[in-house]
């Protein structure tokens, strides 16, 4: 049956655009000498022999990136950022990623086999090595994966003269694949991007070319090896037949540009039906840090959609036996050279053009049309034809070294930040990171409200705010909400609180200021976090500074809390399931006068630190000149405008909380574990599974008990900002996202 036209059936409403998609990417791990790393697999990535994300190709230093299936080419790519970041950051540090398809100067003797814990993938391995030697293994380049949306499938059905759903999907996967092989030429002539081989790689000399790896100096089959697409059941027939008489070592050894998947063997295919496709002929693009652009992905799409607006092919094996011939061709022409006369993109081009205009898609694929027009125009616009101006003295080693070291300087800019994501609150950027370093599998259920699902095999974990987990009782995170309910538990368990009352209204809390009047108090919201709203006056107040911090107290919650002051310093100590595995000193943010500089300005030079940020994206916060600071410096007879002496510390506010500016200093050896076990011992008294435990300690020198705490308990956190502890202000820091997830998955 014929699929022609079937395509220009569909309503312009159809979703055109809806589909799947996923890439792989492979690339050689380089040492400080610019070759081959001859160190093993990482050891931070665990064991590759379930790892979701991060594997190894062929050889021991070539590492495999591969995207979980995405509903956008957008989140194929920030997915595959993600993995490229905690690729590099796991890795040692002296080494890089290779940005080239092809390798730097290499020997077949620097080229070890992956040391795969399965023997057949091992033995696999070996026999291609003996098929094709060792060099050619070491190409790398990018697997794109797409599969049709299964409405935009549904909806060409029921235009098509086809019975039986199944049949159809193969018709239709068959016939993109096939005018795919037609027309790849054309993104050979575009994203080509491996256009020389260094010294000794090849035995013959053939120039910059546009790209040996779609050339047959790629990693091809033998000439032998002939597997017809002129229909299904003849392309199970051929490659069966291929690996029964040895040809191929087995089905996956077939190297096509286009490869039909869904399935364990190809004669599934005719049963059980083709899901996706995998284009195979993507070089890596150097200029690039995840070595494919978002223009490459999409301008993909639209090719593959109006392969299928185009018609059917007649004479299948010919046609691709021609098309086969121009894309070697085209391959091998140097860069700067125009498409022979033979390779027509027009029919492509138009269709294209076709798509967008049928289906109103917006300017921005119009644009991508008009770029690769102008591509074909002006053959120095596509990417060999960009990198062939990179050449040399006949070599791209020092291009790929610039552009490797540029890539590994980025991915350990801000390393506390997972790229792609840098828009999601901090803790969960790093839990997320060191679940992908594990080996977990990882869903963003709702990127808004940092709710993740984690898994292994069938066991499933669902984590909010990176802490708050199944581990926790869903009551007591309110309970730490509810600071009244908090106080009364620690009580009732005979943990010292601090003295206070609770109003539910302003006039309420104002008469009740002459109990206070000559005391040191602290005016906070009932239920906050990240110190919001909270007021501290470590002397007494007049009745209108007292009157501001209630109103900015209830700016933030409709119940107020007004307690005692407790002198001291304060420690976040942070609980996991029982023990204490961190403490933190939060010091309140503040300025040092340099004798020439008003407060405004010493603000705005501390907050210049590339640790500090905004809305928790950063270790630190910025320090803000609001109502709350402001109040503060009154309080000390200052203003920003006030030049402070060399060397005088003035505070900015009375909580220390990191996120209102404060400095975080890492204390947990330094800590007695008397503290720590009492901490731990409130946490436990709450509940809680996970927690920060917030004390007030005059004097830490001096040891805790229960009965003689030495301390007080100001405050027990339910989200207690992990990223304070692993990227400090002074100390080494404490990561205990690892921590939490070795807990809840045992099994790894």
């Amino acid at each position: 049956m014929n699929l022609s036209n079937v395509f220009q059936k569909l309503s312009p409403n159809t979703p055109i655009l809806q589909a799947t998609f996923g890439l792989e990417r492979e690339s050689l791990r380089i040492n400080t000498e610019g070759r081959v790393a001859q160190t093993p697999h990482p050891e931070k990535l665990g064991s590759r022999s379930f790892h979701p994300y991060i594997q190894t190709d062929y050889s021991e230093p070539q590492l495999e990136l591969i995207t979980p299936v995405a509903q956008s080419t957008t989140e194929a790519r920030r997915f595959l950022g993600a993995i490229t970041d905690v690729a590099i950051r796991s890795m040692d540090k002296s080494e890089y990623l290779w940005p080239l398809s092809m390798p730097p100067v290499i020997v077949e003797e620097e080229i070890q086999i992956a040391q795969l814990e399965s023997d057949y993938e091992y033995q696999y391995r070996v026999g291609l090595a003996e098929r094709y030697g060792k060099l050619l293994q070491s190409i790398s380049g990018i697997h794109y994966n797409f599969e049709l949306g299964k409405d935009l499938t549904q909806q060409l059905f029921e235009v098509s003269d086809y019975d039986d759903l199944l049949t159809f999907k193969n018709a239709l996967y068959l016939k993109l694949a096939q005018n795919f092989l037609c027309y790849r030429w054309l993104l050979t002539y575009l994203y080509g991007a491996s256009p020389l081989a260094e010294k000794g790689f090849l035995t013959d000399e053939i120039g910059c070319v546009r790209s040996i790896r779609n050339s047959n100096y790629g990693y091809v089959n033998a000439p032998d090896v002939h597997i017809s697409f002129s229909s299904l059941e003849q392309y199970v027939t051929d490659i069966e037949n291929a690996v029964g008489s040895g040809q191929l070592s087995s089905e996956k050894e077939f190297y096509s540009a286009i490869r039909l998947r869904g399935a364990k063997t190809s004669r599934d295919f005719l049963t059980k039906g083709i899901s996706y496709l995998e284009f195979r002929n993507f070089d890596l693009n150097p200029f690039e840090p995840l070595a494919i652009s978002q223009e490459t992905l999409d301008t993909t799409h639209l090719f593959a959609l109006a392969l299928l607006w185009l018609d059917d092919m007649e004479q299948v094996d010919e046609e691709l036996a021609v098309a086969a011939t121009l894309n070697n061709q085209i391959a091998l022409s140097h860069p700067h050279t125009p498409l022979p006369k033979e390779a027509d993109p027009k029919p492509i081009v138009t269709a294209m053009k076709d798509i967008v205009a049928h289906f109103g898609l917006d300017d921005y694929y119009s644009q991508l049309i008009t770029k690769v027009e102008a591509s074909l125009l002006d053959p120095r616009l596509t990417l060999s034809g960009k990198i062939a101006e990179q050449v040399e003295e006949g070599s791209l080693e020092k291009f790929g070294q610039q552009q490797g070291h540029a890539f590994h300087d980025y991915a350990w800019t801000a390393p506390y930040a997972l790229k792609g994501y840098e828009n999601m609150e901090l803790s969960t950027q790093m839990i997320l990171f060191d679940a992908i370093q594990l080996g977990l599998n990882v869903e963003i259920l709702d990127e808004e409200d940092q709710f993740l699902k984690l898994w292994h095999g069938d066991h499933v974990e669902y984590i909010k705010n990176s802490n708050m987990t199944s581990k926790d009782n869903y009551v007591i995170p309110l309970a730490m909400a509810n600071k009244v309910v908090t106080k009364k538990i620690l009580d009732k368990a005979g943990y010292p609180v601090p003295a206070g009352a609770e109003f539910a209204n302003k006039d309420d809390a104002l008469r009740y200021y002459g109990q206070i009047a000559n005391s040191a108090i602290v005016v906070k919201p009932k239920s906050t976090n990240f110190g919001l709203g909270i007021s501290i006056f470590q002397e007494s107040t007049s009745l209108s500074g007292y009157e501001k911090a209630l109103d900015i107290a209830f700016s933030e919650d409709s119940h107020v809390l007004v307690e005692e002051f407790v002198a001291g310093t304060e420690y976040r100590f942070f609980i996991l399931d029982g023990k204490c595995e961190a403490v933190v000193l939060r010091v309140a943010a503040n300025v040092v006068g340099d004798g020439s500089s008003s407060i405004r300005e010493l603000v705005e030079k501390k907050n210049q630190d590339p640790l500090r940020g905004r809305d928790h994206r950063s270790p630190l916060e910025i320090i803000n000149l609001g109502d709350i600071e402001l109040l503060m410096l009154e309080q000390q007879g200052y203003t920003p405008d006030t030049v402070l002496p060399k060397g005088s510390q003035t505070f900015l506010r009375g909580n220390s909380n990191i996120s209102t500016g404060g400095d975080s200093i890492d204390m947990t050896d330094q800590m007695g574990e008397s503290y720590k076990q009492l901490a731990a011992d409130m946490a436990t008294a709450m509940g809680a599974w996970a927690c920060g435990v917030d004390l007030i300690i005059p004097d830490y020198t001096k040891p805790a008990s229960k009965e003689l705490p030495n301390c007080t308990c100001i405050e027990l956190n339910f989200n207690p900002a992990m990223y304070l502890h692993a990227y400090t202000y002074v100390g080494p820091g404490q990561r205990i996202t690892p921590k939490i997830l070795r807990k809840l998955f045992g099994e790894i």
